[in-house]
């Protein structure tokens, strides 16, 4: 009794009703057009109870009456129709025996209409009790077009109809709208009642004419190329787009796999013009695998980031060496999380400019792998205070490579920028004039292996411009873009990171690492695709202004110099830079002069000196 609900006994009495009134209906028309008499009208009343009860039986036998109506499908209905058969069939046996005298057409009549009301009953029910929970759902739900109608886009239509019933799934809220698929075989079909109405390039107009909130990119296994196109496509909407990620990355139980609890926000690197680079982890983990490990701005962007994967490759210690304390302590806290007691961790607020203090740390740990990434890099802030880039970039980096030689350090691995080819800013030539010091210190080391990596700007890094552009489009500023035309190679910076492992790994000596990178990207597409990545329109919701090129700041970077050139290595991505020549002795000579005039604080000295150090420096706005 316990079982018995309200909707069972609801629906046990309709179809008491339906079976009663099928009866009486049936005699009826019967007795109407003078098929039976009144002598077998006079046993209508006996065997619709005996019918009534037959059916009632049957059909909570075949569990008619267990199931949900938003679940109700081809399945029951069978179920239902053939309980129904047994249920007369089971009537017509009683009355039988028990001499109730009943015409065959009688029978057959009230059996069909009786079948045809009990199953219409439960559609129509059913489609009432779909129309009013979705007319309850659809307020402030999403408008959905999904892209892929293969069984990605498939599975995701089965997650959104299981999910319409359960008030705490975020999914319920989504209403698939209609399909894209550029296989024009599909086109004008449908799958689960959602048309497939056009192909990718029409997805601007398709999400403008059918009013689209937002899109599911359902194309686990394409091509990176394909799907940075498709994605070049959505952000040309006003939509929110969400990802499916690659077959290699999705997440699969024993029974299933749901997809949309998977699904991602386009990432701005996700519209870089090239695929992410692959690095051989094999390699990476001889290089670190029991080896004392110093990071210089342990603290920073790529600084931290080297030491997150550094940690992955037990390594023996890790030497956290940066000035700014908070950074540090973030990054300190984050491992000890991570990894407790199994990690041999050193943190120390230290400047590379101090060459005692860096002493007594190579005196004290004694690394063996030395990471530089310590150094000022903001262009417009080094062209202020040329003298302090100097005294930490140029000096900071021949205090730390100086002391990584003395204390036999195995290798000693520079990170330098695109920005010091032929550079037109102070911040530019203080790196390149670092990269002629590595060359000269690989020259001479018996021991130390001294080696460069150079790459492009660095999404997400500190100075980088998404951080500013997401802060400006956050607050409701314009955002600001120095020149329509200006173009940077960009990188991540778990790509930059795992370039630096790998060129620890392959370095001889001497080499400066370049990454191919791929297509330069124009600024301005990036700003405009982080702000439609936000739901809002290029200059109609957020303005782009262009503020002119700041001090330093040319419109496009270089990778190598005019007497570069390029060797390939093992990793098709990564390529070694000829080294240049470089006579030491007036090398040297004008490092000492650049050192007085900059710890006198003369600027104007200072980038005189700088010039004639680097002689590819020129410093103009371009």
């Amino acid at each position: 009794m316990g079982k018995i609900n309200i909707r069972k006994i609801l629906l046990a009495f309709a179809d008491i009703f339906i079976i009663v009134i099928s009866g009486i209906i049936t005699n009826f028309l019967l007795s109407f057009v003078g098929f039976i008499g009144a002598e077998a009208s006079r046993g209508l009343v006996y065997y619709i109870i005996i019918d009534l009860i037959m059916c009632l039986f049957a059909l909570f036998v075949a569990g008619s009456y267990s199931r949900l109506w938003r679940y109700f499908n081809i399945k029951d209905y069978l179920s239902c129709g053939l309980a129904v058969v047994i249920g007369f069939a089971l009537g017509y046996l009683v009355s039988f025996i028990l001499g109730i005298p009943q015409r065959k057409i009688f029978i057959l009549i009230y059996f069909v209409i009786s079948l045809i009301g009990i199953l219409l009953f439960r559609f129509m029910f059913k489609k009432a009790f779909l129309n009013l929970t979705e007319y309850g759902r659809l307020e402030n739900c999403e408008r959905t077009l999904i892209i892929g109608a293969g069984n990605a886009g498939r599975m995701i239509l089965t997650e959104i109809e299981n999910a319409k019933y359960d008030a705490n799934s975020p999914t319920r809220k989504i209403i698939p709208v209609c399909f894209v698929d550029d296989d024009r075989t599909k086109l004008n079909s449908k799958i689960g009642g959602v048309p497939v109405v056009g192909t990718c390039p029409e997805i601007v107009k398709i999400c403008d004419d059918y009013h689209i909130d937002s899109i599911i990119v359902a194309v686990p296994s394409c091509e990176e190329d394909e799907k940075r196109k498709i994605l070049d496509y959505c952000s040309a909407t006003e939509c929110k787009i969400k990802v499916i990620p690659y077959l290699s990355e999705l997440l699969f139980d024993k029974e299933n796999v749901q997809l949309i609890a998977q699904a991602k926000e386009i990432k701005i690197e996700d519209l870089l013009g090239r695929k992410p680079i692959e690095f051989d982890k094999d390699e990476i983990e001889k290089l670190i695998t029991g080896k004392v490990c110093m990071i210089t701005g342990g603290g920073g962007s790529i600084g931290s980031e080297l030491v997150r994967q550094i940690a992955k490759y037990s390594p023996k210690q890790i030497i956290i060496v940066d000035i700014y304390e908070n950074n540090a302590y973030d990054i300190q806290q984050e491992l000890v999380l991570e990894y407790g007691t199994n990690i041999n961790l050193v943190t120390l607020i230290s400047s590379v400019r101090d060459y005692e203090k860096m002493e007594v740390i190579f005196k004290k740990y004694r690394p063996q792998l030395v990471f530089h990434a310590a150094a000022h890099k903001h262009v417009p802030l080094m062209e202020t205070v040329p003298e302090e880039a100097v005294k930490n970039n140029i000096f900071g980096t021949f205090n730390v490579a100086n002391l990584s030689e003395f204390y036999n350090a195995d290798k000693f691995v520079m990170i330098s920028t695109d920005k010091a080819v032929n550079p037109t800013n102070v911040m530019g030539a203080t790196k390149r004039a670092c990269e002629m010091i590595i060359q000269y210190k690989a020259q001479h080391s018996s021991h130390t292996e001294f080696v460069t990596t150079r790459f492009g700007n660095v999404l997400g890094s500190n100075g980088s411009v998404i951080p500013l552009f997401r802060r400006q489009i956050e607050s409701g500023s314009p955002v600001t873009v120095t020149h329509p035309d200006i173009i940077r190679y960009f990188m991540t910076i778990p790509e930059a990171v795992s370039l630096v492992l790998e060129a620890g790994a392959m370095a001889k000596g001497g080499e400066i690492f370049v990454l191919d990178m791929g297509a330069p990207v124009k600024i301005t597409t990036l700003a405009e695709n982080l702000i439609r990545m936000y739901g809002k329109v290029p200059y109609k919701d957020v303005p782009i202004v262009f503020t002119g090129l700041r001090p330093g700041e040319k419109l496009f970077e270089e990778l190598l110099m005019n007497e570069e050139g390029l060797k390939s290595t093992e990793n098709k991505k990564i390529f070694i830079g000829n080294q240049i020549s470089i006579d030491e002795e007036d090398m040297l000579s004008k490092l000492e002069q650049l050192q007085e005039a900059a710890c006198n604080n003369d600027s104007g000295k200072t980038v005189e000196l700088l010039s004639r150090l680097v002689p590819t420096f020129n410093h103009k706005i371009n």
